[in-house]
């Protein structure tokens, strides 16, 4: 079933790189073994993608370009308010029953969508980066703007997100138990972490 490296090396191709399932303190290790500059703050997903350049040229890439450093007081210990510009957000219990509370004021009736929160977080640090200054009030608005949105464009690295959407999209009657399982046996199979490479393994008899 598995073919391909259990442990990251700078020698394997890049199909090893990307039909293997690699946890982020793998990958950040790796990364910082290669010298990748500000492998620490990195997400999985922006680990992944400089990884996958260092493979493609043998030299470290440059980090992406976002606010990767946060300083000041915590927005939870100034006092949470719709007025309060987002300088050091932290995306913990209390500050997303904040948001929640303030959409449902804002919007009765919003419901909450999977994968709301990766997709706000991603917004909020763009926004930073751009050089804008949020309020929480906007935060509160995109949160609700994003519960509207009718369907979300695919993530490019949120692999497992969008394997469960597709999932539970095809197979007519499936739980999110059964995306869950159909996710773990995926993992150990040596083809890309996608839905439509699931099929195709099944189809193949793995």
């Amino acid at each position: 079933m598995i073919d391909r490296p259990k442990v990251l090396s700078s020698k394997m191709t890049l199909r090893q790189f990307e039909n293997g399932y690699w946890y982020v303190d793998e990958l950040r290790r790796f990364a910082e073994r290669v010298a990748i500059p500000g492998a620490k703050r990195l997400r999985k997903d922006e680990l992944e993608k400089v990884i996958l350049a260092y493979l493609r040229t043998g030299k470290p890439a440059s980090p992406p370009k976002r606010a990767l450093r946060k300083s000041g007081v915590k927005g939870l210990e100034r006092g949470l308010s719709l007025h309060l510009r987002i300088e050091n957000c932290t995306s913990n219990r209390a500050t997303k029953d904040f948001i929640v509370q303030q959409a449902r004021l804002m919007a009765p009736g919003v419901r909450e969508k999977s994968g709301v929160w990766y997709r706000l977080n991603r917004w909020r640090e763009d926004e930073i980066t751009d050089g804008k200054r949020p309020t929480y009030r906007d935060l509160v608005r995109q949160y609700v703007a994003l519960n509207k949105t009718e369907r979300f464009e695919k993530i490019p690295h949120g692999r497992y997100i969008n394997f469960v959407a597709e999932f539970l999209a095809a197979e007519k009657g499936a739980t999110r138990r059964d995306a869950i399982a159909a996710w773990t046996e995926l993992k150990e199979l040596d083809v890309l972490k996608s839905y439509s490479a699931w099929v195709g393994a099944r189809r193949r008899g793995r």
